[in-house]
């Protein structure tokens, strides 16, 4: 990764080297009901293969896992959806 600095330009638009980052965009938190699906059912999943480590039940271990994978899965139809952020099926409220 270059660590040449970012310019700005005459008109005062900014322009980034090749190759790196540019950090000025707004990316978002992922604050939406697909993302928090997922990483809540990820969770519950790890919580499930941690127990399940401890105790050394393979089957179980192996449905926790299962679970961080249904999750993931979850989290990608619902945000296509429309559940991702700024999905067609959520509104903006304003805040």
């Amino acid at each position: 990764m270059s660590k040449a600095p970012a310019s700005v330009s005459k008109s005062g638009t900014r322009t980034v080297a090749p190759g790196a980052i540019d950090h000025s965009q707004e990316l978002g938190h992922g604050n939406s009901p697909a993302a928090w699906t997922c990483v809540i059912v990820m969770l519950v999943g790890a919580l499930i293969a941690a127990i399940a480590f401890v105790i050394a039940s393979t089957p179980i271990f192996i449905g926790g896992i299962a679970v961080m994978v249904v999750g993931l899965i979850l989290g990608y139809v619902m945000r296509k959806a429309g559940y991702g952020v700024e999905g067609s099926k959520l509104k903006n409220s304003g805040h």
